[in-house]
Parts: structure tokens; C-alpha cells; sequence
């Protein structure tokens, strides 16, 4: 049977996170999950503890992309064949993990994005935020050559091979358009599937309208400096 994480990143999730692994256990109950507290500020670490959720206390903030390559290092190094990103917010749906999964199961791919933008139903964003993952999309299609919709999701699941190497190789920094730079360029299958996302159900976005826009001119210049001096690690 093929063994199962869901890494759940949390930093100041204290009003959505039981929801969340609720949602889990009682959807997707077959898998196993970890939520990475990055030195949360409110009481997300007393919501963790008092119900004995299973989790990883980091004791200085590290970023959502260090936040996640600490996920990915726990399940290399407790062998876990298949993780899955899922985020601490709410927006992500319990019910769309078996179709992340199913594709690395078959041998289909090596990472698969959820993306909202293929059926195009559910919460869609902010127009801001959409602007600047058009333009990322183009930017990665550049770089790689891939053709991803959703290109900031973080609702994604990788194999083992990508479990090792985003253990190892993850970027901070907005990480999500990166890695699958990074998993194209070292030879990995990247696939999309359909999914509905939700808005989140407490706590603010990292992502505001100012921050969008910054996202916007930042993101495409790191991913054309990351291109130029990718070298292959696999």
C-alpha cells in the first residue's frame, strides 16, 4: 500500500486549522498528515496540542517555503512514498486528494497541481492575484516549457523522487512556481487536475493588493534567475 502524507503549513491558522484536520480525518481518513507550525504568533500551537493533532513546532519562522521543506524532510525521513500539500487555511478541499494522488499512483506524473482554473468553479481569486498568475504561467512556459493554469497553488502532490529532492532543494520565497520549474527542468512529469478551492475561512493572506503586485514584477525575475543557473540535481 502505498504510504501517504498531507503537509499542512500553518502559521497563525489558529481560526481554521481544527476545521481543517477535521475535514481530513473525516474525508480522507486513510491518510496520514503533519501540520509544520512556523512559529505562529497566536494559538495555533495550543489548538495543536490540546487536540493532539500530530505536529511540528518550528521554533523561529521560517517562511511557508521553509514551512514545507521541513514537511518534505519529515516524510523523507520516514519513507513516505506520496505527499501532499494542503494548506492550513481552508481553501484547500479534502475531497480533491484522492484525485491528486490517483495520477502518481498510475505512474502518470511526478507532481500534480490542483488547479481552480480548468473547469473554472469555486473561489477564483482576487483579479490581482489572477493578473499575476497569468503572467506567471507564461514566465514558467518560458523557462521550462510547461503549461501549468495554477501556478501558485499549493494544493499539490509529488512522489517519492520529488520528496528528495524538495527536501533537499526547496525555495523559500513564494515557492510554488519555482518548484515546478525545478521539477520540470530535472526531468519530472508535471500534471494538473480539476479542483475547487474555497476563500479562507480566517486569518489574512500573505497576499494582499499591494503584495500582488509585487509578486507580479518579483516572481518572474527570480524564475528567469533561477532558470539561468538551474543545474540538474537528479
Amino acid at each position: 500500500m502505498t504510504k501517504t502524507l498531507i503537509i499542512i503549513p500553518a502559521y497563525n491558522e489558529a481560526e481554521s486549522i481544527s476545521r481543517v484536520v477535521k475535514t481530513i480525518e473525516s474525508i480522507a481518513p486513510q491518510y496520514e498528515y503533519v501540520i509544520i507550525n512556523d512559529c505562529s504568533t497566536d494559538t495555533t500551537e495550543k489548538i495543536c496540542k490540546e487536540g493532539g493533532y500530530n505536529y511540528i513546532n518550528l521554533p523561529v519562522n521560517l517562511g511557508i517555503g521553509g514551512a514545507v521543506q521541513c514537511g518534505y524532510q519529515y516524510a523523507l525521513a520516514n519513507d513516505y512514498d506520496i505527499v501532499v500539500q494542503f494548506d492550513g487555511d481552508g481553501q484547500h478541499g479534502a475531497e480533491y486528494i484522492n484525485e491528486l494522488v490517483k495520477p502518481i499512483e498510475n505512474g502518470e506524473a511526478d507532481m500534480v497541481v490542483g488547479s481552480r482554473f480548468i473547469n473554472k468553479e469555486g473561489f477564483q481569486s482576487s483579479f490581482m492575484r489572477r493578473l499575476g498568475i497569468l503572467i506567471i504561467k507564461w514566465v514558467i512556459w518560458l523557462c521550462c516549457g510547461a503549461k501549468v493554469t495554477d501556478t501558485t497553488s499549493g494544493f499539490r502532490a509529488v512522489n517519492k523522487p520529488l520528496i528528495s529532492h524538495f527536501a533537499k532543494e526547496y525555495a523559500n520565497d513564494y515557492p510554488e512556481p519555482e518548484a515546478i520549474v525545478s521539477a520540470v527542468l530535472n526531468g519530472y512529469r508535471v500534471k494538473e487536475v480539476p479542483v475547487k478551492m474555497n476563500e479562507r475561512v480566517g486569518g489574512e493572506s500573505s497576499i494582499n493588493t499591494v503584495r500582488a503586485v509585487y509578486y507580479m514584477i518579483k516572481v518572474p525575475i527570480a524564475l528567469a534567475i533561477y532558470r539561468l543557473g538551474a543545474k540538474k540535481v537528479r
